[in-house]
């Protein structure tokens, strides 16, 4: 049959259907719930491993259905622990994740899309072409092997995942609502949503939808710059999705959710490091409750911007904290490896084309 007949994605379905499909292939509907914990509570990535299923229904299975599990194509490990991964999917494309170590957290770094179409100025991902959206369990693969580095490596649970890796989470919105559904689920990783947090550029219309939604998992918008012309600079995207029309959304979201959003912002050097900007970020701070990530940032070949002067990154957390702002200063990790968000998936493709 598998000649004849296009296998079907079994984790494209939902229990009912796949309820459905076993009962059309003369099984019993009840092993549909069998089969989804093998899925998405034991992870599994073969048939063959689901051993309180007969033989023949394995085969029956297999001549049916497909898993299109993604699978780790090469790691970099820094001395500071980070672990930076390409991950191969069943098309041949590739994404990539990073597991973040802490003393009290091992966090997953996932994509969201081959690809990325916002050309942002200073992301690595903003250079590549957006090839296709991942599908929910493409997403959920890299949190399941992931949280396997951080077990084998360190012998420490998964304990949080931020959906910053490639692409923007909010324009595969469907996908990246499914895959945090099949995580928090009881009958998948039973994560706790609180510590799952989506990355956006500023989707005004999408940031609204979370709040239809009242998510319970945590935003972060990066930001960057908080007055337009600097934003539309480096993030194009502003051009739409102007600095009123996103403190709108984020009011209305918080309004529906009273989830407080994180505020990411990359101090450059001789771009946005000065008390001015400061004073910009601080006013926009004031829309809703909120605390401000200051990342350092990690260089790419593509682009000229470089970190700001760490008295000047010091000078502009002080002032934000003056003014009653909750800032953290995020230091860069990986530096000795493909750091940059899109690096290492850039040279893992390009050496395999030459």
């Amino acid at each position: 049959m598998k000649d004849n007949v296009k296998l079907v994605d079994i984790r494209s379905l939902s229990e009912d259907q796949l309820k459905v499909k076993l009962t059309e292939m003369g099984e019993q509907a009840f092993r549909a719930k069998q089969i989804y914990e093998w899925l998405w509570q034991k992870s599994c990535t073969s048939f063959d491993e689901m051993s309180n299923l007969s033989k023949a229904l394995r085969e029956n299975l297999k001549n049916h259905f497909t898993i299109n599990a993604a699978q780790v194509r090469q790691s970099q490990i820094s001395t500071d622990k980070t672990i930076k991964s390409t991950f191969t999917l069943y098309d041949g494309n590739v994404i990539e994740g990073v597991l973040i170590p802490a003393d009290s957290r091992m966090t997953a770094c996932v994509s969201s899309q081959v690809g990325c179409s916002l050309t942002c100025k200073f992301c690595a991902t903003g250079y590549m072409d957006r090839k296709r959206n991942l599908n929910a369990d493409e997403i959920y693969d890299q949190v399941v092997l992931i949280a396997k580095q951080a077990e084998d490596h360190y012998q420490q649970p998964l304990s949080n995942i931020v959906y910053m890796g490639m692409g923007e989470p909010l324009l595969n919105y469907a996908n990246m609502m499914k895959s945090i559904e099949r995580i928090t689920s009881p009958t998948g990783l039973n994560m706790a949503a609180k510590r799952i947090t989506v990355s956006t550029a500023g989707i005004a219309k999408m940031i609204k939808k979370l709040g239809d939604d009242e998510v319970r998992f945590n935003l972060a918008l990066s930001l960057h710059a908080a007055n337009d012309e600097k934003r539309n600079e480096i993030m194009p995207i502003n051009e739409q999705n102007t600095l009123k029309a996103l403190a709108e959304a984020l009011k209305y979201y918080y309004a529906k959710t009273k989830n407080a959003v994180t505020f990411e912002y990359i101090v450059f050097h001789h771009f946005n490091d000065e008390l001015e900007d400061a004073r910009d970020l601080a006013k926009f701070c004031k829309h809703i409750p909120c605390k401000v990530n200051i990342i350092e940032y990690n260089p790419i070949a593509l682009a000229d911007f470089v970190n700001a002067e760490a008295d000047k990154i010091d000078v502009f957390a002080d002032y934000l904290r003056s003014q009653g702002v909750i800032t953290n200063v995020r230091r860069s990790r990986g530096k000795d490896i493909d750091a940059a968000c899109g690096q290492l998936a850039i040279k893992d493709k390009t050496a395999e084309e030459v």
